[in-house]
């Protein structure tokens, strides 16, 4: 219907009449103002639009009563969109000569484009703007023209020819009026309309008013467009090229393969049948083999060069390396492997138990398995290069249905927990991996990425996979508790399936795409503390507890380990070196303050490198044989040999103060003593609470508080009215946070020395938990506490009745070393703690 309306309409009005108002007098009028979006429109144009805002069927129907003529401009574009406000100041004067109102009540109309104008002026009208229009008068060229003039015409119309050749968009219609017409405005009128150009550029050329201006920058665009499109016509030759090239080395490359099947060397294609090869020697499951078939036969259809041929070797590369069936035969000696426990760990009674256990199970579990042929011995990697290998053996038992523990050793840092899981691998016989998964916060590190990705590769599980060689190593995942997560994931979530006996049988990793059986692996991991570790992974765990030393147990670990060990890697093992055991207590306890041995160690290597540098001065080594070299350390001669002492003890005063307590905390690092400090002073019954104390403890402190003031007719208080005392209680070393609820009771006890102005006795350290009716309730990290008073000088110890049981576990060594009373209330420890003096009556 409309091409029936232009065809009528250009019949009655010959482009003649149309374009006639370039040459008119126009003066200011004012009109209508139609807001276009991302629209130019020029003179000596018609062009159908839809108008579908309110505002815009506004200023159409208002056109009606000012000769249906409108003044067309387009809006600026914000960040957000177009602005209703701000239009550009040029625009095209428009005359409606037909429109069509829809069904919805939006609008067809066709618009004749008349002249340039500039806007003056802008007022609201109704729902619409009015503006006041002011003609672009052309100026510049004058007629007739002169040959420079046509020069630049004919330019320009050559330009625009090659570009409509370039980019296919240009109707030959428009293509033949630019050719025909010589007037300049009128084909500069088409051009731009009919150019793909940005609203910018096309509000640029529709500003001029000179004429020859104007043809000068439509010219310089029409070039610029024309040299992009050059360059990328260049470029897709190339690439066209190139891949016509790549086409022709396959089709050579096929007419290659077919020839030497024909001569009979069609073994050169034995890099793809090694590869199958070697993935049906690994006896993976049915699926891998079906997924393999399917990556190998795409991989011979594939350009040898290209990239996705790299993927796809790369990936069945890892196939191939990985452990599928390969696995190594358990020892079922449970003395030899006490005997090798032992040797490399002093102590951890329950860890050993418990690999001892395992063993005995899995010796059972042999017995009723059928024998298989042919031994594929385990993998012999730098890490498991002190791991006894298996001997090929005539027949070996297939491994047992039963699935690999999950152990988690606990405890504090330097208590040999990491070094306890390679003795597994030695007293198992078995192949040991490692990962420190201190840091990592990507989900990938433990699934992998997808092969898609540039430079994908397996998560560290699989990559220790095949780093075993078996599928049963014995596979430590230290530092546990030190995950992180961020927006990449989260590494402890991912654990769940590898972790999970009943889940990882079928282990996918995002690489392989397949299923991975763990199910065999033995999984040790590691923490200090179970504190980070989130319940869901923590209960796939089984909790083995490694606590500190004692000062007796870290003798027998310097003299049994520690001390050969340095000896020999210092080139003293020759040489007659000898430590007194008041020596080495004395590096315990003044140059070491912890619950593990690895500062003993270090502190140990440090005076045996300088035993070993006066026997280098002395000639040793060189002129005289280091088997001659004597030297007994004895506790005078450490200051000598490691410099003044490093620790004293703890915040500990050796006599009794009023408002001084001691109680016992449990660290990441160990037990340690915490001093309570309090104060009183008038005021209005205010608890001050220091020493960077978490919510729990300062509740400790209320708690404890509020039992004295409610047994207050028990006690010599010496102020009768408490609630117009504040109190200041401190923790000394403010540096450092503390939490917990164990301190209640050494707080009470420490307000109650100071409102009762009667000093504890001293040398007696407490832990225990204090409820508001005066109960103790039991603690944990018992021996680490008990390490702490013992290490400070504590004579006595006051622990909670519930931890009685716990005491009796203990080695016999920390129990001989001090003296333990065990309370159930709070009376019962300031019974203990204070004399007579400060009860008013008999008080059970």
């Amino acid at each position: 219907m409309f091409e029936r309306l232009f065809r009528g309409f250009f019949n009655k009005n010959p482009l003649s009449q149309l374009y006639s108002t370039e040459n008119q007098e126009l003066s200011e009028e004012n009109f209508p103002m139609l807001p276009l979006r991302d629209l130019v429109l020029f003179p000596d144009t018609v062009i159908s639009i839809f108008i579908k805002v309110a505002s815009d069927i506004a200023a159409v129907e208002e056109a009606r009563s000012r000769e249906n003529r409108l003044f067309a401009v387009c809006l600026k574009k914000t960040e957000t969109g177009f602005s209703s406000n701000e239009p550009y100041e040029t625009g095209t004067v428009v005359r409606i000569i037909n429109r069509l109102k829809l069904p919805d009540n939006t609008y067809r109309v066709v618009l004749q484009c008349e002249y340039r104008g500039t806007i003056v002026s802008l007022y609201p009208h109704n729902d619409f703007s009015v503006v006041r229009v002011e003609p672009i008068k052309a100026t510049g060229l004058s007629e007739p023209l002169n040959p420079d003039d046509l020069a630049l015409i004919r330019s320009i119309q050559k330009s625009f020819t090659q570009y409509a050749d370039y980019s296919k968009r240009i109707n030959n219609d428009t293509l033949s009026a630019v050719e025909r017409t010589e007037n300049p405005e009128r084909l500069a009128n088409l051009i731009c309309n009919s150019a793909y150009l940005k609203s910018e550029k096309k509000i640029e050329l529709l500003s001029y008013t000179d004429t020859r201006e104007r043809l000068l920058a439509i010219l310089e665009t029409l070039e610029k467009e024309n040299e992009i499109f050059g360059i990328q016509k260049n470029i897709t030759g190339k690439v066209r090229s190139r891949m016509d090239k790549r086409h022709r080395e396959y089709v050579l490359t096929e007419q290659l393969r077919e020839i030497n099947k024909e001569l009979g060397k069609d073994k050169i294609e034995d890099e793809y049948a090694l590869l199958e090869q070697r993935i049906a020697e690994k006896k993976p499951p049915a699926e891998v083999t079906e997924k393999t078939a399917k990556e190998i036969k795409r991989l011979k259809k594939l350009q040898t060069l290209s990239p996705e041929a790299g993927v796809l070797r790369g990936y069945l590369e890892w196939i191939a390396d990985l452990p599928w069936s390969n696995f190594s035969v358990d020892s079922g000696d449970l003395n030899k492997a006490e005997k090798i426990l032992d040797e490399d760990h002093f102590g951890m009674k329950k860890a050993k138990d418990r690999i001892l256990e395992f063993i005995a199970v899995r010796q059972l579990l042999n017995d009723e398995r059928p024998a298989v042929s042919e031994e594929l011995p385990a993998q012999n990697t730098p890490e498991n290069k002190d791991i006894p290998q298996p001997t090929n053996q005539p027949e070996r038992q297939a491994p047992s249905s039963i699935k690999g523990p999950i152990l988690c050793f606990v405890g504090p840092p330097g208590t040999g927990k990491t070094s306890l899981g390679k003795s597994v691998a030695r007293a198992l016989e078995r192949n040991f991996v490692r990962i420190s998964l201190g840091g990592v916060r990507d989900e990938a590190e433990i699934r992998g990425h997808r092969k898609t990705y540039v430079g994908a590769l397996p998560g560290k599980i699989i990559q220790s996979m095949r780093k075993a060689g078996t599928i049963n190593p014995v596979f430590l995942l230290d530092e546990i508790d030190k995950l992180s997560s961020d927006f990449r994931g989260d590494p402890a979530s991912a654990l769940l399936e590898v972790l999970d006996p009943e889940q990882n049988s079928t282990f996918t990793d995002h690489y392989l795409e397949v299923q991975y059986d763990l199910s065999k692996v033995m999984f040790i991991t590691t923490a200090n503390s179970l504190h980070t570790i989130p319940y869901p992974l923590l209960d796939r765990m089984e909790i083995i507890e490694v606590p500190g030393y004692g000062e007796n147990e870290k003798l027998t670990i310097a003299k049994q380990f520690l001390v050969p060990k340095e000896l020999k890697e210092n080139g003293l093992s020759n040489a007659k070196i000898i430590f007194k055991d008041e020596a080495i207590k004395n590096i315990i306890r003044h140059w070491t303050m912890e619950s593990g041995v690895r500062n003993l160690e270090r502190e140990t290597a440090r005076c045996i490198r300088r035993i070993a540098r006066r026997a280098v001065n002395k000639g040793y080594g060189k002129d005289k044989d280091i088997s001659t070299f004597k030297k007994t350390i004895t506790p005078e001669k450490l200051e000598n040999l490691l410099g003044k002492r490093k620790f004293k003890r703890d915040l500990v005063y050796r006599e009794a103060r009023t408002g001084v307590t001691y109680g016992l905390a449990w660290t990441e690092t160990g037990g340690t003593i915490i001093p309570v400090e309090t104060i009183r002073y008038n005021g209005s019954g205010e608890l001050l609470i220091t020493g960077n104390l978490g919510d729990v403890m300062k509740e400790s402190a209320r708690i404890a508080l509020s039992y004295l003031r409610s047994t207050s007719d028990r006690y010599n208080f010496t102020d009768k009215d408490i609630s117009k005392s504040d109190f200041h209680i401190h923790v000394p070393e403010g540096a450092i946070p503390k939490d917990g609820p164990s301190a209640g009771v050494t707080l009470a006890s420490s307000l109650l020395s100071t409102l009762c102005k009667v000093p504890p006795c001293p040398a007696i350290a407490m832990t225990g938990e204090l409820t508001l009716t005066g109960r103790v309730l039991p603690i944990g990290g018992l021996k680490e506490k008990l390490l702490a008073a013992i290490r400070n000088g504590m004579e006595k110890t006051l622990l909670p009745k519930d931890n009685e049981p716990d005491w009796h576990e203990l080695d016999k060594d920390i129990r001989d070393s001090i003296n333990v009373e065990f309370v159930e209330t709070a009376y019962d420890v300031f019974k203990v703690l204070f004399s007579e003096s400060i009860l008013k009556k008999a008080a059970g």
